[in-house]
Order: C-alpha cells, then sequence, then structure tokens
C-alpha cells in the first residue's frame, strides 16, 4: 500500500485501546519492544488450540500440523529476509545470536590481543559476549550529533582485528549506520563483520545479500512479533565451520557414549524443544509486515521523525540527543533540572508511556555526560496526536519539576 491508513492499522492492536490514568496511551516505547497485531495474536493463539505438539519426529497429526506450521515459519522468514533457509538459525533473539557468534565462530580463532571492533554506540548485547570470549573491544568514535565517525573507524581497523560488529539503528540515538561502507571496508582486510539489526528490521531498509553481510541477528518482538524468540543469519560456509553451541535434541545426527555427529543446518545450532509459538508468531509478523508495506511504513515513521524533532524543539529546557542525518523516529531526551526517571513518571501520569535510564548503552552516556535518558521510540500506529501529547506533557512535566 502507498498511503499507510493509521486508523486501520490501530484498529489491528488491542492494546492500544488500554487507558492509564484515564488518559489516552501514547504508547511510545517501541525501541523496548512492539505491541502485537491481531494477526500475530491470532497466530500464537491457533497454535495453542489447534497445532500444539511438539515439532519433528512424530507422526500423529498435531504434531503434523505444528512441523508444517513451524518450518512454514522459517521459510516466511528466509523470504522476508531474502536468503536461503538453512541459513536462518533459530535463537531466544539478538542477544543469544551475538552470544552464539562470540562463543562458536569467534572464540576458537582468537589469539592474546585480538581486537573486535565496535562503535561508541552499541547496546552491552553487543560488547559484553565478544569481552567473554576473550576479545579486546576496540570503539569507533561517535559524533556531537549522534553519526558514526566512519574515518575513525576505518582507522582502527588493523591486522589484530578480527570481526567488526556493530549496529544498523542505534536502540538510544535513531542514527542508522552505514553498514555496507563499514563492511567493504573490512572485507577488504578479510574481516568479518556482524550487524545488530535488532532496531532495524521493521525500520529501516535491510538489504543482507546486497552488504554482503557475514553474520546479521535480530529480535522478534522489536518488528511486532513475540518476545523470546530471534534469529540469525549467517553466510552457510561460515556456519558449515562452526561448531555447535549448545548440545541436545534435535542438534544430532548420531549419539553414542563414545561420541556424537551433528545434523546439518540449520539444526545444528538448535538443541532443544524450540520456542515453536515463538517462530510461527514471528513468521506471521513478517507477513504482515509484508502485507501493510515497507516503504509505505517508512515513509509514515520518518514524517513523524521530522514532526517530532520540530514540535519537541519548543519545549524549554529540553535537550534531544542525536540528530544523524536520515535517522530513525528515537528521540533520547534530557530535561534541564530534571532526573529521566522524574520526567517518565510524569510522563506515565498523562498517558504517555516512554522508557527511562541509560538504555543498556552505558558507554554512549558517558561519551554525551548524561546519566539517564527519557527515551521515546515511535511505530508503525505511532501517529502526530502521540507526539503531541508527548509534548503537552513534557511542558507540564517542567512546569511541576522546574520550578
Amino acid at each position: 500500500m502507498n498511503h499507510l491508513d493509521l486508523a486501520a492499522i490501530r484498529a489491528q492492536f488491542p492494546i492500544l485501546s488500554e487507558t492509564v490514568r484515564g488518559k489516552r496511551l501514547a504508547y511510545l516505547d517501541n525501541a523496548a519492544t512492539t505491541q502485537k497485531p491481531e494477526a500475530v495474536l491470532q497466530a500464537l493463539d491457533r497454535y495453542y488450540r489447534h497445532q500444539n505438539a511438539n515439532v519433528h519426529r512424530a507422526v500423529h497429526m498435531l504434531a503434523e500440523r505444528a512441523t508444517q506450521a513451524y518450518e512454514g515459519a522459517r521459510d516466511d522468514i528466509a523470504r522476508f529476509l531474502a536468503v536461503e533457509r538453512e541459513s536462518v538459525i533459530f535463537t531466544r533473539g539478538t542477544t543469544e545470536g551475538i552470544n552464539l557468534v562470540a562463543r562458536s565462530y569467534l572464540q576458537p580463532r582468537l589469539q592474546p590481543g585480538d581486537e573486535v571492533l565496535l562503535t561508541g554506540m552499541e547496546h552491552h548485547s553487543n560488547i559484553v559476549p565478544w569481552q567473554l570470549a576473550g576479545a579486546k573491544t576496540v570503539a569507533a568514535p561517535v559524533n556531537d550529533d549522534g553519526s558514526l565517525d566512519l574515518d575513525g573507524l576505518l582507522a582502527r581497523l588493523n591486522d589484530r582485528t578480527r570481526m567488526v560488529a556493530l549496529t544498523h539503528v542505534s536502540n538510544t540515538l535513531g542514527t542508522v549506520l552505514p553498514v555496507g561502507e563499514v563492511i567493504a571496508a573490512a572485507h577488504a582486510r578479510n574481516i568479518p563483520v556482524l550487524v545488530d539489526g535488532a532496531q532495524s528490521l521493521a525500520h529501516a531498509d535491510v538489504d543482507l545479500k546486497g552488504w554482503d553481510v557475514d553474520f546479521f541477528v535480530t529480535s522478534a518482538h522489536k518488528a511486532y512479533g513475540p518476545t523470546g524468540f530471534g534469529v540469525l543469519y549467517g553466510k552457510t560456509a561460515l556456519l558449515d565451520a562452526m561448531p555447535p553451541w549448545h548440545g541436545g535434541g534435535d542438534m544430532i545426527e548420531t549419539v553414542t557414549f563414545e561420541g556424537s555427529t551433528w545434523n546439518t543446518l540449520p539444526y545444528k545450532f538448535e538443541a532443544g524443544t524450540p520456542d515453536i509459538a515463538g517462530a510461527i508468531g514471528f513468521g506471521a509478523a513478517l507477513r504482515w509486515l509484508s502485507d501493510v508495506g515497507l516503504e509505505a511504513m517508512h515513509a509514515h515513521e520518518a514524517d513523524l521523525n521530522q514532526y517530532g524533532h520540530a514540535q519537541l524543539a519548543e519545549v524549554p529546557g529540553l535537550r534531544i540527543l542525536g540528530a544523524a542525518p536520515g535517522k530513525s523516529a528515537i528521540f533520547s531526551m534530557v530535561m534541564d533540572g530534571t532526573h529521566p526517571h522524574d520526567l517518565g513518571a510524569l510522563l506515565n501520569e498523562a498517558g504517555v508511556a516512554v522508557r527511562t535510564g541509560h538504555h543498556c548503552t552505558m558507554p554512549l552516556m558517558k561519551r554525551f555526560n548524561v546519566p539517564a535518558t527519557a527515551r521515546a521510540s515511535l511505530a508503525v500506529y505511532s501517529g502526530r496526536d502521540d507526539i503531541d501529547q508527548l509534548v503537552d506533557a513534557l511542558k507540564t512535566a517542567r512546569r511541576l519539576l522546574v520550578a
């Protein structure tokens, strides 16, 4: 669809009819998790009512239904990402995907002093796993406007760099990073790249094959799907060469007390009973995204981003971290003389849901010399009325908190 019918979109999200303190809910915490449309809720309900069984191996009717729905979801996800289905590994989310690559791919290749090159705006989930694997983490600098210092990143590529790992869209600043340029530069030195797509899958253009990315991780719940489910994409040659990370059912080919052999991709990395409902729900979410139309969604959010920055600029004493060109619709706010937690509590009284804290980006908070921010983040069902409600609530909070 070329034009997004906001009222029709909102009607598909039952939770948006909730009220807070008698006020209309303005849900602006979408970078933390998105709400779920009826299409996803119905898919989950259908599985538990009519398909509930464990997948694979059984021959009874419910197991057959569950397996078809589960593996059909893998087809949906692979189609959405435009990749081969055997390269789609099911995980518990972005965090587990990064940990899997850190332990199964990188750790066996590390020598003392080897580095992973990151950026200064990474989520903790794209910092800590590399450190736990034994790598030295090095961060490229962030400019004052929240953009990536690309020259600074390229200057930090060296003979000890064993991996580049960077976010596609910053969960705190909304910055959209030039991942294609970074991948090309890293590949020129035979360095693999992992892209954290947790914030980008539903909000930015994702082109895994065009980028020639080695690994890509994302989470369902930030793209209108269920919590606790995600995907790791990896080039099949890399995944084939990696040892399993978890052991147990479904990831084996044969087992004896003398030794075991492993299943083929993608199952080699999927030990134990999977999150069947999560896979089915994510497949439904991606079909829903395709039906709505990514181009229309992106245009709608870009309009809201522009409108939001203009309206928030009218709030006295309010500062927004991050104004990089082409950024996503995320507003990380600091108000003079006010702690973000107090600000968030007063916004809640006005029916406005935002996230407060360091957003799992403590190094970035240090870079901008703030302890925390109040973050408003938008989605396809957001509208100008949500921004207006936010702005009114901010002005009221300022009158109450800043005498």
